[in-house]
């Protein structure tokens, strides 16, 4: 948010105040663990080190406090869960004091039963930054040396790795959680100068001893939504960047089957003033302002474009609201603390319902579907520019027969739209009862957030194809030249990626389409 849109609101304001102090902490680069609100944008720029994480000593106050209120209930009658009690449904079964802090050891060593593929390394780093900014809030009762030896991970660039599959999404992100704070003990693997190695050899060579958790340390640990809020940050992040290039990657689409700007009017847009169409509508007219390929055929007598062309701003525009939806979501659920028991003060220690991840899983599974029908109407799209004009011969090269063209890279966005659509169905629909019937109703948010995740990589390639048969085709119309911000982008994909003028292997051009939406690079030229 510039400094200029800041000064527009009431300057008497909280809510003012805090976005001038967030301006100027996003400035100077720097994040306050537990203090500043954490956004989705903010996590990616502490994953990617553009912002200098500390830990403020009032934050560093109110964890020992926390910390100090669990030690008075150890030494009380008190029966508290997962400090004096089993879990799940051992809730019941009382652990002595001697025993309490065996019990967080156990619990990392028995939850570590998570299976298939590694989740990515960057997802295991943004698990650890999640984590440390709800620890530093103060309710986890956890100390604080804990705290600095996940924040020294971070830095050191020493990540867990975990098994990506073994989560319900429920009682806490719990076999993920249990695999990534393992070698905190001094067991499990981690990514070390680009290897994976044993947790125990790495904290040798860097003449570091392993932890050893006291009471309550190891159910902090394990409960909470950092595997799904990790997922569906990272996910989230770059289904904006795919947005945005599907909103220039259609203006190019529109210029190449010749179609109309007349429906991306602001007199009809207006009429059904959703905040995601209209700022499509924007975007389109924006790029294509001064373009002389619409120019050359505005009096012809087409009446309409089909849905995939005419309907960008409704249908794109369904999709940023998604987007914001979700990013509205996940602010709540970074700044919050969903472990369990939490600690609220000396004389309440509540044990309840904040692990549970249905807060993000239904809107998880609805990005999932927002991102899947930018991926469908691209496909359309790029069928549609394989039938040719008068201008632009069908599959998009000349001398087509003996060339196929770009024939068949239709084949690969039907497939992967198709794929998307089959990770459409909402994982949080379903629930399954766990522990003995303890916990009788969960939220499977994780598997909605990797699905997530799956389905934006497929978009990536998707976008891509569509670029690559877009700007093919704008090649046929020249000395024309499409709008002055589009042509921007024209101009920088073709000293990337050159003309087709017969059949050649199309991987390593898909391949340089897809980093050029990865890099953001668009977005820039556009701005």
């Amino acid at each position: 948010m510039s400094f200029l849109k800041l000064m527009k609101q009431s300057h008497s304001s909280p809510e003012f105040v805090y976005l001038i102090k967030q301006y100027f902490n996003m400035s100077s680069k720097k994040f306050s663990y537990g203090r500043d609100r954490l956004t989705p944008k903010l996590a990616q720029m502490i994953l990617e080190d553009n912002l200098i994480c500390k830990i403020r000593d009032e934050e560093i106050k109110k964890i020992k406090k926390s910390r100090q209120n669990i030690l008075n209930v150890l030494k009380s009658s008190s029966k508290v869960y997962g400090v004096n009690t089993g879990i799940g449904v051992l809730c019941n079964t009382i652990i002595s004091n001697k025993d309490s802090k065996l019990l967080q050891e156990n619990l990392l060593k028995s939850h570590a039963v998570g299976v298939g593929d590694s989740a990515p390394i960057v997802i295991s780093k943004l698990m650890m930054i999640l984590k440390v900014h709800s620890f530093c809030m103060g309710f986890s009762g956890i100390s604080i040396e804990v705290i600095k030896r996940i924040c020294w991970h971070i830095e050191k660039n020493i990540i867990p790795i975990i098994p990506s599959q073994g989560s319900v999404g429920a009682s806490g992100d719990l076999a993920p959680l249990a695999h990534l704070f393992l070698p905190l003990i001094g067991l499990g693997e981690v990514m070390y100068k680009g290897k994976r190695l044993n947790s125990k050899e790495v904290l040798k060579k860097e003449k570091t001893p392993p932890l050893v958790l006291k009471e309550k340390e190891g159910l902090a640990l394990i409960n909470g939504t950092q595997f799904i809020s990790a997922y569906a940050c990272y996910a989230l992040e770059k289904f904006k960047t795919c947005l945005i290039n599907a909103d220039i990657i259609s203006a190019f689409s529109l210029e190449c089957v010749q179609g109309s700007i007349k429906p991306f009017s602001k007199k009809i847009q207006k009429l059904r003033p959703f905040k995601g169409s209209l700022m499509v509508t924007k975007i389109i007219r924006d790029l294509l302002k001064g373009s002389k390929i619409l120019e050359s055929h505005k009096d012809c007598d087409r009446v309409q474009d089909p849905y995939s062309i005419r309907c960008i701003p409704q249908v794109h525009g369904a999709s940023w609201d998604a987007y914001f939806h979700l990013n509205e979501i996940l602010e709540i659920e970074l700044n919050s603390v969903t472990d369990n028991p939490i600690v609220i003060d000396k004389n309440e220690i509540i044990s309840g319902g904040n692990f549970h991840g249905q807060p993000l899983a239904i809107p998880i599974d609805y990005a999932v579907i927002a991102a899947s029908e930018i991926g469908n109407i691209s496909d359309r799209r790029v069928y549609l520019m394989l039938k040719g004009n008068e201008i632009v011969p069908k599959f998009l090269i000349k001398n087509s027969g003996v060339n196929s063209g770009f024939m068949i890279l239709q084949y690969t966005t039907a497939a992967l739209s198709s794929e998307n659509k089959n990770l459409c169905f909402p994982a949080s629909a379903d629930s399954i009862t766990t522990s003995l019937g303890q916990e009788d109703h969960v939220s499977m948010g994780s598997i909605g957030a990797v699905k997530f995740l799956r389905v934006i990589e497929n978009l990536e390639k998707i976008l891509a194809i569509e670029l690559l048969c877009s700007i093919q085709g704008l090649d046929f119309y020249s000395p024309l030249k499409s709008g002055i911000k589009a042509n921007k982008c024209y101009n920088y994909i073709r000293s990337k990626i050159k003309h087709c003028k017969k059949d050649r292997i199309f991987t390593n051009d898909i391949q340089n389409a897809i980093e050029i939406i990865k890099s953001k690079k668009l977005i820039e030229l556009t701005a």
